[in-house]
């Protein structure tokens, strides 16, 4: 298992696939990715420790808004993927790193870098 470990949830399959091409891009074999497309996944794979985790709002199974301040609450760098807008993030969250789709491949390198502190 790879010491960075880090959550994708996205539910278009060829989103994940851009977000995870851009994380292999950087980080090569020294990350294990996580990729799921529904909440009920997500809580799963958010009860292991992961590195940072970039999130998608709506989802297979709803929002990920209690997943992102389950997260937050341990001290995990998380962004919010999303076609929504910012203001459609409930007020406790607004603070977190917010990337509009369509996002660019550096923006997503750019969070991972900053949250994990490689360069």
């Amino acid at each position: 298992m790879a010491d960075i470990r880090i959550l994708i949830v996205e539910d278009d399959p060829f989103i994940a696939m851009d977000i995870e091409y851009a994380v292999m891009e950087k980080l090569g074999d020294r990350a294990e990715l996580i990729v799921v497309e529904s909440v009920e996944e997500a809580r799963r794979a958010a009860a292991t420790p992961v590195s940072c985790a970039l999130l998608d709002i709506d989802v297979v199974g709803g929002k990920t808004f209690d997943i992102a301040a389950s997260l937050l609450d341990r001290g995990t760098p998380i962004a919010f993927v999303s076609g929504s807008t910012p203001s459609d993030v409930p007020l406790p969250l607004r603070a977190v790193r917010f990337l509009r789709k369509p996002f660019s491949t550096r923006e997503i390198v750019n969070f991972v870098s900053g949250a994990l502190k490689v360069h």
